[in-house]
């Protein structure tokens, strides 16, 4: 039978570790160090830097190489794999997110004022709404008065932010459904 290994598991984001230099993998002669934040840099050797990060107990972490000679810094490198994993999420989430209201057929004006104000707030975030108008049973038959009740819900969004049809009122099986945005 085969021993189970105990070691720790490996790290997850290992490509973003390949892109991350630091300490001896810093093949400049000299570097740029940024000794507190928004100080600006000071022009030292690559030894004058490793030996004062390692009297601080951090890591000397190479910021940038597009300039000569490249910008380093002095910080904990697991804390700043870390920023940069979060940055990198940040930038692959840039998209808009498509938010969804739901109106019923019978929506009062106060219900109707209520989810203005959710459209609102999503608008302002950057985000895509879809208003759906659902349709049940006989209510299909009517779907005129459906109509007027989403022109009357975007005449009210339209008062209060300034808005774009994405996408047309469309008909579905199910009611009515039109995207909007912020212009």
């Amino acid at each position: 039978m085969d021993a189970i290994s105990t070691s720790p598991s490996p790290l997850r984001n290992k490509t973003l570790q390949k892109y991350i230099i630091a300490n001896n993998r810093i093949r400049a002669k000299e570097v740029r160090l940024i000794i507190e934040e928004g100080a600006e840099p000071v022009i030292v050797s690559i030894k004058e830097a490793l030996i004062k990060a390692e009297q601080a107990g951090l890591d000397l972490i190479q910021i940038t190489d597009k300039v000569d000679p490249p910008v380093c810094k002095i910080m904990e490198y697991g804390k700043y794999a870390y920023q940069m994993g979060k940055k990198e999420k940040k930038q692959k989430h840039h998209g808009t997110d498509l938010k969804s209201i739901r109106l019923s057929f019978n929506i009062s004006p106060h219900d109707i004022e209520t989810r203005v104000k959710a459209a609102v707030k999503f608008l302002d975030k950057g985000h895509k709404v879809q208003i759906d108008m659902r349709l049940r049973g006989r209510e299909k038959a009517l779907h005129g008065h459906a109509r007027e009740k989403m022109k009357e819900f975007l005449r009210i969004l339209g008062e209060k932010i300034e808005t774009k049809v994405e996408r047309e009122p469309k008909r579905t099986p199910r009611g009515f459904n039109i995207v909007v945005g912020k212009k």
